[in-house]
């Protein structure tokens, strides 16, 4: 049942701890039954036709003016009020994942092998919660953009809206991302400066050397050997080469080589595949020369050929002072001292990094519960938890509000 909260008349009366707006309140069942919706609808990246569809809809709806079609399937959604110059990007991705959703629910995806194992049917709500409430309300000066990203797993949907003009057509002063977090109670956000997740770049290692009998490998020259060895090497990197103080994971990730129907012959290539993962763009560079360095060093103790490739795919995620300050603010008027300022970086990537890059960002943690019984994200079983959804949209409203404050 809700109860009553000492706040001004446009917080809602409520038994939750942090106050949530009236509006937002009011909201919460339609927003419930949407999330619900786009979860059991899952679309992959650059397949979300019918999510964005959805999204420049309730846009339109609530008098928003709407950009379809940027960076495939993205929508960005653009609020003015006043005659305040600030302008500030929002972002929520919206693309599930290629996996299949193993849990039994009510709202279970109707998709085979595709599911929102990551929240971004519950950001894309939380996003146009907020944005219904602005444009109800109006209470700033300024102008603000809803940006639905498409394909943030993977697939490149921040670097192609970017390619696409995203901040020439709707420039920035500061941009926000927002992402769930399971272990973190719903009533948590964490905010915190600095790194928040890793580079996230792939590496191939391709070893050609010449086939041959098994029981006369001297005929040859053996590529398995040689993979064997830079693949125990590989491991020095982080532990002998990197700065100790300084964050890093190089992992081999896939190993493809001759037949398990061919156990006598020693095959020509063997192909090495992996990730590596930074904080730091210096680190980052590091990665990428050492990894090169110990392969060709390989290849060249064997004797055989090498074929090296490292593919920069995702930059860090580093949240800016400024507007990590500026995040903190709101997340203070909502969470009180429930708000987190010191909270671990994640090894993870996200393509937000890329918006990062042009203009100042902050990107935060909201709870999303217990991080227990499937609840992890990329599971079978993980399902966004509904009650997070008025904090997220109270969040986003309060940083709106602050950011661009109506003149008094």
């Amino acid at each position: 049942m809700r109860g009553a909260v000492l706040a001004p008349a446009r917080i809602c009366r409520t038994s939750r701890l942090m106050p949530i707006p009236a509006r937002i309140e009011d909201d919460l069942p339609f927003l419930t039954e949407l999330r619900r919706d786009l979860h059991a609808h899952p679309e992959l990246g650059f397949e979300e036709e019918r999510t964005s569809g959805i999204v420049a809809r309730l846009l339109e709806g609530a008098g928003i003016k709407v950009h379809r079609g940027l960076g495939g399937t993205g929508i960005v959604g653009t609020l003015q009020v006043g005659d305040g110059t600030r302008t500030i990007g929002l972002r929520a991705d919206m693309d599930a994942l290629a996996m299949p959703e193993m849990a039994e629910r009510p709202h279970k995806s109707k998709y085979a092998g595709r599911m929102h194992a990551c929240g971004h049917d519950g950001h894309t709500t939380m996003l146009l919660g907020a944005a219904r409430y602005l444009a109800a309300t109006r209470d700033f000066s300024g102008t603000v953009h809803f940006i639905f990203q498409p394909a943030e797993e993977g697939r490149g949907g921040a670097r192609r809206m970017v390619g696409d003009g995203l901040f020439e057509l709707f420039p920035c002063d500061a941009v926000y991302g927002l992402h769930n977090m399971p272990g973190l109670a719903i009533d948590e956000i964490a905010v915190v400066e600095g790194p928040q997740l890793a580079s996230s770049d792939s590496w191939r290692v391709t070893f050609r050397g010449t086939g041959t009998h098994g029981a006369k490998p001297h005929l040859g020259k053996d590529p398995i050997t040689a993979a064997g060895t830079f693949l125990t090497s590989l491991q020095t990197i982080v532990g002998r080469i990197v700065d100790p103080l300084q964050p890093a994971v190089v992992s081999a990730c896939s190993l493809q080589a001759g037949s398990p129907k061919a156990l006598n012959v020693i095959p020509d290539t063997v192909e090495i595949g992996g990730t590596a993962r930074a904080y730091s763009p210096d680190v980052r560079d590091q990665l990428e020369e050492e990894i090169g360095r110990l392969a060709k060093g390989t290849a060249a103790m064997f004797g055989i050929a090498l074929n090296y490739q490292f593919e920069r795919r995702i930059p860090p995620v580093i949240n800016d002072s400024n507007a990590t300050a500026r995040a903190l603010g709101a997340a203070s008027a909502v969470f009180g001292e429930k708000v987190r300022t010191k909270f671990p970086p994640s090894t993870a990537g996200d393509d937000f990094a890329f918006f990062g890059q042009n203009a100042p960002g902050c990107y935060v943690w909201l709870g999303n519960g217990p991080a227990a019984d499937g609840a992890l994200h990329h599971n079978t079983a993980y399902d966004f938890n509904d009650d997070a959804i008025g904090y997220g949209a109270a969040y986003w409203a309060m940083l709106v509000e602050r950011e661009l404050k109506a003149a008094l």
